[in-house]
């Protein structure tokens, strides 16, 4: 199975999740995520007020500098620890 199809079947599986991760494991797995699919941040910061999306933003702007292809690997194994946890 290629890096792509690995990425996109542990996508998948975190669906499945019959538990919520944690906040914070949430917010890693959607920086993972978006860094994996998308790349480097290059969004404009969200308002103050805008809690959730300034948290999203500020997680996904951790992982700047990382490749595309490592923040995959990363988002696999991190969704396997999750998947132990919380399936």
């Amino acid at each position: 199975m290629s890096l792509d199809e690995e990425f996109n079947a542990a996508a998948e599986r975190v669906k499945t999740m019959t538990k919520r991760p944690t906040d914070e494991e949430f917010l890693e797995l959607y920086a993972l995520f978006k860094q994996a699919s998308m790349g480097d941040n290059n969004t404009n910061k969200p308002g103050l007020f805008d809690l959730k999306a300034k948290a999203k933003w500020e997680w996904w702007n951790k992982q700047k500098g990382k490749s595309q292809d490592q923040a995959k690997k990363e988002y696999i194994a991190f969704v396997e620890r999750l998947m132990s946890k919380y399936a």
